[in-house]
């Protein structure tokens, strides 16, 4: 049976796609993200899909192309953004796919393409999940899952978002740094003396901040590059213990994105954006889109905003004493999010499932 994602309008771009019929809300459930059962019914799915720019890597895709859907996306994709998304993923360069303007797109089409599995694999899990809240660019494609926008508006919104910020990061030598704390570390304080250390080599209005929670103990900071190797250097003396340089050209989500607002902003106002048919979590505060313009106003913050993941977690899995937890399925490149939701939420953890985008399922079972 083929089951299709819920068309919004008549101009859907999988040509193909048609309106499911019955209950609106079974065309909720998304793969960049979080799906959230409701509570008062029993343990449903929930879709964790992958985390942005830093994570994806040549080859992701090739699972992905026997099923007829996903390549329509991709072929899609390669009209909207005009270079060919596809071949860049399989094949690479490796350099030109970690371009922000490149990896970005990617991320966010492998991700939506990637549900096509899942619904192939286990067709019921798209049926039963309520929520989502995808990480970073990740939430575009929540979006789209969830109803609120179209595939080819929200890429071409990603296009402009993407080629934004990789302007913006190519203005400052900057970057982002992951770092895992002992439960005395603090990560302010920290960024506030590497702020310092950067004014004392002459540089006006430095920006060392907190760009994302990830899990207890866990943040990724960025900022000028200055700032970060002065945090590496000192790691011992704020407690951290472990740092890793993410392989990104800028410091996302802080001050220094301020370029990319306006260009995003315009390009929102644009664009027919709905109510979601199911629960979507904002990366900013970790709380519930409410309507339209909340979205519109929400992804503009988040460029320039930390995205709290750990937080969504909470806001995501809390429940009653004795309430079962839903089935947990992350869905796009990598094991991130899982690895995330494991130090979050243990319990959560343990209904976890990954769907690969790298490899067939065929080949893996044999």
């Amino acid at each position: 049976q083929d089951r299709d994602f819920p068309p919004r309008k008549p101009a859907c771009p999988w040509k193909a796609c048609r309106p499911l019929e019955g209950d609106r809300k079974r065309t909720a459930t998304f793969i960049a993200s979080v799906l959230y059962p409701c509570s008062d019914k029993p343990p449903t799915n929930l879709l964790l899909g992958q985390l942005g720019a830093g994570y994806h890597f040549v080859g992701m895709g090739r699972g992905l192309l026997r099923y007829p859907r996903a390549r329509r996306l991709f072929r899609v994709a390669e009209t909207v953004l005009g270079y060919d998304l596809l071949s860049l993923c399989l094949r690479g360069p490796r350099a030109e796919l970690d371009r922000t303007r490149h990896c970005q797109p990617a991320v966010f089409v492998a991700s939506l393409a990637a549900v096509e599995r899942l619904s192939h694999r286990q067709p019921n899990v798209l049926e039963s999940c309520v929520a989502a809240a995808g990480f970073s660019v990740g939430e575009f494609a929540a979006l789209v899952f969830a109803g609120a926008l179209d595939f080819t508006e929200a890429l071409y919104a990603v296009k402009v978002r993407a080629e934004a910020m990789q302007k913006a990061s190519e203005v400052v030598p900057s970057g982002m740094l992951s770092v895992i704390g002992r439960p005395e570390a603090n990560y302010k304080f920290a960024c506030l003396e590497a702020r310092k250390h950067c004014e004392s080599l002459g540089i006006e209005n430095p920006v060392c901040e907190i760009s994302n929670y990830l899990f207890p103990d866990s943040r990724v900071i960025a900022g000028h590059l200055q700032a970060l190797e002065y945090l590496q250097e000192n790691a011992r003396k704020y407690y951290f213990t472990r740092t890793k340089m993410l392989p990104v050209s800028g410091a996302f989500h802080t001050r220094l994105m301020e370029p990319a607002v306006e260009p995003l902003a315009e390009v929102l106002k644009s664009i027919e954006i709905q109510k979601p048919l199911i629960c979507v979590y904002s990366n900013v505060n970790s709380k519930k889109y409410m309507h339209s313009d909340h979205i519109k106003k929400l992804l503009v913050k988040q460029v320039v905003s930390p995205v709290m993941w750990e937080q969504t977690m909470h806001s995501v899995y809390e429940r009653k004493q004795g309430t079962e937890f839903p089935y947990t399925y992350e869905v796009g490149p990598g094991k991130q999010l899982g690895a995330i939701l494991k130090k979050c939420n243990l319990k959560a953890w343990r209904q976890y499932e990954h769907v690969d985008v790298s490899e067939d399922e065929e080949e893996v079972e044999t």
